[in-house]
């Protein structure tokens, strides 16, 4: 069962501090068959108590802020997405494409939400954009057919597997042999020093710089939360490759946004780099490589940086240079034949491998940044690493729980008070109390608040987002 013990040991924190972290736990929220709301609470958990110790060491506090994890502002944030409102309209969370497709043997999932991605799909099947065309298209081919033949042309579909069956693929062999979380050290350089902070809110990354180099929906999370807790974040997209403007209102909280050719405007990215504290990447390995963006070439420019990486299936394995989305790693895995029945897959409750795996590269960017600057061997740079698909094998190395999907409540069940925490039990009315509105450049937007809390920390988001691209590249 995930927990919140078992993920901050991964990120090599102290267990000592696991006391410093209460849980009100919420049944019914994140209802599913497998063990989503315990993974929800414990990568928030681990987030905010990461944020909490790095914020008590910049402080000089002698005891970390105590840690409050609710399921309910949890559950939200995970489903933040679905309750955005942009001027009152609700935004489009997937595209008449992006679905499942009944093949000849099965199901595929489909992923068009981007323009590219759509015409490459349309393109490997040799037909319009008709749904009605697509779908006749592949009723007689076999799912495994289709699948190759979507990603030999640069689209998105994965075949429907059950668990057994993803378990004989070579890609969960490779993905057993690697940790939940990543690290490793990339050289032997100090980190550029952290300012002691003073006052409140605590925000334990101000000052940091973080280079954001991300897509939907995992990468964006992460930095979304290093912004809420202080730190200068700089999102960088091609030109020709713009953002989903809903999906961007969702998580551009805190953020900057400008545009960049990574090839042409070489030069400003690398005044970017020299000043940058943490590069984030979220495009499929070895994509950004030939810009000299891989972790080993970014350490040798700019020593002591903290880069940090998350892909949808891992740096590593037959699929370690695949496309890939929260969607399609459900389906691939197991987890969409889990939670669906015998006439048609199911899903989660959310995009709970992207949100979880998010707020988990977040918790490793901060505890890398502790350990630079409070270690026992301070400084180097440091590389953290996460995949969706790891993050589904952990989800499932948990029991599915019982058919209705209302989970096993109470603290020894579901793991809440297994790491010394206060616990309290109260019944989940729903989202509303974690919902805000504010005003923004984009339109008056309503909001999932932030589920990361520590006592002193920031509540919310200090600024709200601004226009895809809007901003100029420089700090």
């Amino acid at each position: 069962m995930p927990d919140i013990g078992s993920v901050w040991s991964e990120l090599g924190g102290d267990p000592a501090l696991l006391a410093r972290v209460s849980t009100v736990v919420r049944p019914g929220a994140l209802p599913a068959r497998l063990p989503v709301r315990e993974l929800a609470r414990a990568c928030v958990g681990a987030c905010a108590l990461a944020a909490a110790e790095l914020g008590a060491h910049r402080a000089g506090r002698v005891e970390v802020p105590r840690v409050t994890v609710d399921d309910g502002a949890v559950a939200t944030a995970f489903t933040g997405e679905r309750h955005l409102l942009v001027d009152g309209r609700a935004p489009q969370t997937f595209a008449p494409l992006s679905r499942f497709w009944r093949t000849a043997d099965g199901w595929v999932r489909t992923h068009a939400n981007y323009p590219h991605h759509r015409a490459r799909l349309l393109h490997a099947l040799d037909v319009p954009e008709d749904p009605a065309a697509v779908g006749s298209a592949l009723r007689d081919r076999p799912a495994l057919e289709v699948e190759a033949a979507v990603y030999g042309a640069g689209g998105l579909a994965v075949a429907l597997r059950t668990p057994a069956e993803w378990a004989a693929h070579g890609q969960a062999a490779a993905l057993a042999t690697r940790p939940l979380v990543e690290r490793v050290r990339l050289d032997t350089s100090r980190a550029r020093a952290l300012p002691p902070l003073d006052g409140t809110p605590l925000l334990p990354a101000a000052g940091v710089r973080v280079l954001d180099l991300t897509r939907v929906l995992a990468g964006p999370v992460a930095t979304r939360t290093l912004a809420l807790l202080g730190a200068d974040v700089l999102r960088l997209d091609a030109p020709h490759l713009p953002e989903l403007p809903d999906q961007h209102a969702d998580t551009g909280f805190g953020k900057r946004s400008a545009t960049l050719d990574l090839a042409a405007g070489r030069a400003r990215f690398e005044e970017l780099l020299a000043a940058a504290d943490v590069v984030v990447t979220g495009y499929r390995p070895g994509a950004l490589d030939r810009f000299g963006l891989s972790p080993e070439a970014l350490a040798e420019r700019r020593p002591g940086l903290v880069v940090a990486q998350v892909s949808a299936w891992g740096a590593y394995g037959p699929w370690g240079g695949r496309r890939g989305f929260d969607s399609l790693v459900q389906v691939a895995t197991g987890i969409a034949a889990v939670e669906g029945s015998a006439e048609r897959p199911g899903a989660l409750p959310a995009q709970a491998l992207d949100h979880g795996t998010g707020y988990l590269l977040a918790a490793a960017v901060l505890r890398a940044l502790t350990e630079q600057a409070y270690g026992d061997a301070a400084g180097r740079g440091r590389l953290v690493r996460l995949a969706l698909a790891r993050t589904a094998a952990w989800l499932q190395g948990g029991s599915p729980l019982p058919e209705d999907g209302a989970g096993a409540d109470g603290a020894g069940a579901d793991g809440a008070a297994a790491d010394g925490a206060e616990v309290g039990t109260v019944p989940y009315d729903g989202p509303a109390r974690w919902l805000a509105e504010t005003d923004s450049p984009v339109g008056r937007l309503r909001y999932a608040r932030p589920a990361v809390w520590f006592a002193d920390g920031p509540h919310d988001w200090a600024r709200p987002p601004g226009p895809w691209g809007a901003d100029a590249a420089r700090w």
